[in-house]
This record gives structure tokens, C-alpha cells and sequence, in this order.
């Protein structure tokens, strides 16, 4: 099993969501150029909390019923879930240190 990011799509966010307690979904686009100077940190990301956090990544265009279910109006956002349920969202280019507070807490919560 790869530790880079995991590929969500519409098809498979439900058991996704489901199936993991910490999920991070970076929603991004390829034409979106904040979006790919985020994805460096994404891919370091999952590598750094492989086995704590998923983290993965949605494609806006291909998948557009997720996006538009969970709102997502401006990209990149990151939205994270637990149990299921979204409990914090980023909007814009984040820096690392900051997404890691995020999921450091929610990870000791």
C-alpha cells in the first residue's frame, strides 16, 4: 500500500469517510496553481501521518457531486473529517505547520 495521498472520488467518499477516523481531502483542480503549489505538502503530509491521518485527494472537475455536497466554492480547501463528520476547513494555499496543528489536535482529541 502506497503512503502518498489516496485518490477520493465520488464513488468511493462514502466508505471512505466511513471506514477511517482522521480523513483529510484536499479538494484541488489541475488548472488551479495555488492548488498544485499545495500538493508538495500534501504528498509530504500523508507520508509524515501515514497510519494516523488518510489523507487523499479530489479532483473538483472529475468528481463534482462531492464538491458541490460538501460545498467547496474555492480551491485548494481542505476539509477534515472524523468519524465521518467534518470538523475543520481550510481555505487557500495553508502552510504545513499550520495544517499540522489542525490534524495534531484532532489526533490527541
Amino acid at each position: 500500500m502506497s503512503n502518498g495521498p489516496f485518490h477520493v472520488t465520488d464513488e468511493n467518499i462514502g466508505e471512505t469517510l466511513k471506514n477511517n477516523k482522521l480523513v483529510l481531502v484536499d479538494f484541488w483542480a489541475g488548472w488551479c496553481g495555488p492548488c498544485r503549489a499545495l500538493a508538495p505538502t500534501i504528498e509530504e503530509l500523508a507520508k509524515d501521518y501515514y497510519g494516523k491521518v488518510l489523507i487523499g485527494k479530489l479532483d473538483v472537475d472529475s468528481n463534482p457531486k462531492t464538491a458541490e455536497c460538501y460545498q467547496v466554492f474555492s480551491i485548494p480547501t481542505l476539509i477534515l473529517f472524523k468519524n465521518g463528520i467534518e470538523i475543520e476547513r481550510m481555505v487557500g494555499l495553508c502552510a504545513k505547520k499550520n495544517i499540522e496543528v489542525i490534524l495534531q489536535k484532532n489526533l490527541e482529541a
